[in-house]
């Protein structure tokens, strides 16, 4: 399953530990047989804790949140 705009899992790398799901502080991610899916991907905040958080390196999030303060 693959969704623009959201962090890309590698499920060839994912072990289904759930730890991305447990902290997502937005419940964008729902673990499932297959790996955690975004069951919500409109509340992703790209806050990269998935990716941090993942042991296997199974989640990257390629984007990046600039806030521009001079606006």
């Amino acid at each position: 399953m693959k969704q623009f705009g959201t962090p890309i899992i590698n499920y060839d790398k994912c072990t289904r530990c759930g730890s991305c799901v447990d902290l997502c502080p937005e419940n964008s991610l729902e673990l499932t047989d297959y790996g955690p899916v975004f069951i919500n991907p409109i509340t992703c905040t790209y806050c990269s804790i998935c990716e941090n958080t993942c042991p296997e390196s199974a989640i990257r999030v390629p984007y990046q949140v600039i806030w521009d303060s001079n606006q």
